[in-house]
Order: structure tokens, then C-alpha cells, then sequence
């Protein structure tokens, strides 16, 4: 039992050092930064929308973005990235239907070699915006619904706070037993490899954003070469954040009001698709890394209930004391994302199981990999090393 009561006591350790050393990536209070008032003046935005086969799910979106309540100029930018269920169509006619806020639908072609669809439908929206000189940009997914004040507070927070990005991390949708039991982990674990916290902080290289919604000033955008040197990021949002930041841009990203992904991913198959594949894209395609990420995973989140349970059967209190204290120091770090979604907190302690799914859904995505599958995205596969997908 040696063994174990030293893993277990790593894996304290371990959770001791995130509760107080990881920005305390843990809490949700990261909203819209706090702003005085309202700007003396209202700037220009072009929101622009890369959509491809997004009919589903655009009657519930689309709306939302032609109803803001903005009191500047504004206008949205659709660009329909070679749909092949009628999405551009729909976009019009939702938009002469509900009226609203200017729309034009445009549509880039296929992608040139070296660029992601989704950044090449991102690249044709601005250049399309840029003939009307807005001094900002909304980057948005076209399964995000916005709530008629979202572009109005965003706008506020980025000009009193003098920020070049602001991004809200969408609430996603939990529906679903498996939507609860998954989703809220994905923002948990995304926290807490990207602390909100720090993100914000001036001199912190930790850079982050949420690609269904990212307020972007248009010269930063400019001097950034956004999105040409982004061009073969499939996980552009942090590649964006990324590349603000390293001009010495002012970022922030936290968790979202009234902001909502309306895509559903009901069965474990579908979140199993959106994690697997992008993962191993995400660790750069090394063995070495995934290896690590998996003695990671199974050392934080697996050896707490597996020392807990031994400890108690074999009486070895030492196992069991630092297993069951790492356990419930991950239960409560963890009840937070649980409130911000709105879901029990008897969910809490099924973290462990969780996480085992996303070590297995990491491990496929490197099988998937080196059977020559490569990323996949809207029925485009990525196969570039330096590829990383976009979970939209």
C-alpha cells in the first residue's frame, strides 16, 4: 500500500497547488469587466458570422444578432462557407423576415492550400467589413444566440476597460444527461488550463479566447495580420488571443451572460466527436505529451476515489485520508461551474468518471491521428501538425 498512499498524497498535493497556485481558475465571477457608465460615443461594429451547413441552428441565432440593441452603427456580415444545406438562403430570409440590423451574405469560395475553412470564411467577412471602416469587430459563431444588450455591454467593456479583445465564453447547452454530465467539465478543464485571471493580467503570457464570441478592435485586428497569421490554427481562438497578446494587446476572456451556444450535442457520440477531434491537435500531435496528459489526468482526477476506496478496504488510513481529501478538494473547486450552469451538486463527485471519458476521448483522437484521420471540421479533415480544432 506504499505505492498507493504516495500517489495518493502526489494527487493531494497535486489539488492543493490548483485550488491556491492556478489563478483560481475554479471561480466563475470572471463576467464582463466592471465599466463606469457608458462611452462618450458609440463606435462602428461589423459582426461578422463564418457559417457553414448551419441551417439548424440559424433560426434561433440569426434573429438574436439582427435585434441588437446597439446604439452605434452596426451591421452583420454572413458568410456562407460553402454550405451545402441552404444556410446563405436562410440567412436572407431571415433576415427580411425579422428585420433589424443590416445583413449581407457573402460567400469566399473554397479555401486556398495552408488555410483552415472556418479562418478563410473569417478572412472574407473582414475584408467585406473593412469597406465599412468599423473601429471594432464581433467575431461570432453562427450557433450563438445573443441577448439584445450583448454587443451594447461588450462594446462598453472594451472601451471604458481599454481592452483590444474581450471574449465571453458562451454558455453551452446542458439539456441532456450527457450534455450535464460533460459540458460543464469542458469549460472547467479549459479554465484550468487557461485561468480567466491571468488571461487579463498585463505581463502574463497565458493567452485564451472563445471563438463564439470575441470583440476585436479592427486596427488590432490590422497590426495582428489577423486572421492571415492564424491562417492554419483550426482552434483559431487561442491562436488568436495569442497573437493580440504578442503584439502587446490587452485581452480578457470569462464566462458569459446572456450569450448562448444553441447547438445541441445530445448523445456521448457527439461530445465524443467534439472533444476527440481536436485533442491530440491540441497537445501538437507529441507522444510525449500525451503521455504526459494521461499520467496527468489519471493522477489528478483518477487516484483520489481509486485511494479513497482501496485505503478503506485494505485499512490503510493513509490512502484513504489523502485520496478522500483530494476527492473533495476536486468536488468543491468543481461546484462552482456546476451553479454557473445550473445543475445539481450531487454532480460534483462523478468528476472522476468525467474525466476518465475525456482521457479516453484524448487517446482516440491520437488513434484517429495516426490512422491518417487527422482533425475534422463540417466535413473538412485538417491534417497539418500544427493544426488545433475549434470545438464550434
Amino acid at each position: 500500500m506504499n505505492a498507493v498512499v504516495w500517489t495518493a498524497v502526489g494527487s493531494l498535493a497535486a489539488w492543493l497547488w490548483l485550488l491556491l497556485g492556478q489563478g483560481f481558475f475554479w471561480r466563475t465571477d470572471m463576467r464582463l469587466p466592471p465599466h463606469h457608465g457608458e462611452p462618450d460615443d458609440w463606435p462602428s461594429v461589423c459582426v461578422v458570422v463564418p457559417a457553414r451547413d448551419e441551417a439548424a441552428v440559424l433560426p434561433e441565432s440569426l434573429p438574436s444578432l439582427l435585434a441588437q440593441d446597439y446604439p452605434g452603427r452596426a451591421e452583420v456580415f454572413l458568410v456562407d462557407d460553402g454550405s451545402s444545406d441552404g444556410t446563405g438562403d436562410l440567412a436572407r430570409e431571415l433576415a427580411a423576415r425579422h428585420g433589424g440590423l443590416p445583413l449581407t451574405v457573402g460567400s469566399p469560395g473554397e479555401p486556398p492550400e495552408g488555410w483552415t475553412g472556418k479562418l478563410w470564411a473569417v478572412r472574407h467577412g473582414i475584408g467585406l467589413a473593412r469597406a465599412r471602416a468599423p473601429e471594432y469587430l464581433l467575431l461570432t459563431d453562427a450557433d450563438i444566440a445573443h441577448a439584445p444588450d450583448s454587443l451594447r455591454k461588450l462594446v462598453a467593456a472594451a472601451r471604458t476597460g481599454g481592452f483590444d479583445l474581450v471574449s465571453q465564453m458562451a454558455r453551452l447547452r446542458v439539456e441532456s444527461v450527457w450534455e450535464r454530465l460533460v459540458v460543464p467539465a469542458f469549460v472547467y478543464f479549459f479554465a484550468q488550463l487557461y485561468p480567466f485571471r491571468r488571461i487579463a493580467k498585463w505581463g502574463s503570457r497565458t493567452a485564451a479566447a472563445a471563438g463564439g464570441c470575441v470583440l476585436l478592435r479592427a486596427d488590432t485586428a490590422e497590426r495582428a495580420r489577423i486572421p492571415d497569421a492564424i491562417r492554419h490554427a483550426v482552434i483559431d481562438d487561442v491562436a488568436l488571443a495569442r497573437a493580440v497578446k504578442g503584439i502587446g494587446g490587452h485581452i480578457w476572456l470569462g464566462l458569459a451572460e446572456g450569450v448562448d451556444s444553441v447547438r445541441p450535442y445530445p448523445r456521448l457520440h457527439d461530445l465524443w466527436r467534439m472533444v476527440s477531434r481536436s485533442a491530440y491537435a491540441q497537445l501538437r500531435h507529441s507522444p510525449v505529451l500525451l503521455a504526459g496528459t494521461v499520467i496527468g489526468l489519471a493522477v489528478v482526477y483518477l487516484v483520489p476515489p481509486v485511494a479513497l476506496f482501496a485505503g478503506l478496504a485494505r485499512g490503510s488510513a493513509g490512502a484513504a485520508s489523502a485520496g478522500g481529501l483530494a476527492w473533495a478538494l476536486m468536488t468543491a473547486t468543481y461546484v462552482p461551474m456546476l451553479r454557473y450552469y445550473r445543475q445539481p451538486r450531487w454532480l460534483a463527485p462523478l468528476l472522476p468518471f468525467t474525466a476518465f471519458l475525456y482521457l479516453l476521448m484524448t487517446v482516440d483522437s491520437a488513434v484517429q491521428h495516426y490512422r491518417g484521420r487527422g482533425a475534422a471540421w463540417k466535413g473538412r479533415t485538417y491534417t497539418r501538425p500544427d493544426a488545433a480544432l475549434d470545438e464550434s
